[in-house]
């Protein structure tokens, strides 16, 4: 099983859970649980139209909270938006299935990546 998680972002200790189904197939394994450290981080993803790839950022802070005991790195994000009114800009982007988490705002480094690549690049929740 490939896990994506990696112990210099996790907030304490990983714990590793076995798993009996992994992401919906059969066999078992370990999994990685963590929460990301607490403060500043910046997600990218990566999308598509009929023309071009385009990158698509945000900025936020991860913050403390439950998680699902599941055996994957989950953590909460306050994005600083109103949860609809974030899914809605971020989803109205068509970004794909899944996307990056870093740690810190990392945001001017993605935009100068996109501009190196001529690539169209997208911020949800500020105005550019």
């Amino acid at each position: 099983m490939t896990d994506h998680s990696h112990i210099g972002i996790a907030d304490g200790k990983p714990i590793l859970r076995r798993k009996l189904v992994i992401h919906g197939k059969h066999g078992s394994g370990v999994a990685v649980e963590a929460t990301v450290k607490k403060g500043p981080i910046t997600n990218l993803g990566l999308t598509q139209d009929k023309n071009t790839l385009r990158l698509i950022a945000h900025r936020g802070r991860t913050v403390a909270g439950q998680i699902l005991q599941i055996g994957d790195t989950q953590t909460h994000v306050d994005t600083g938006m109103d949860p609809a009114a974030f899914m809605n800009a971020w989803f109205g982007l068509i970004p794909q299935h899944h996307w990056s988490m870093s740690v810190g705002d990392n945001l001017e480094q993605y935009r100068k990546v996109a501009n190196l690549l001529g690539l169209p690049f997208d911020i949800v929740g500020e105005t550019h």
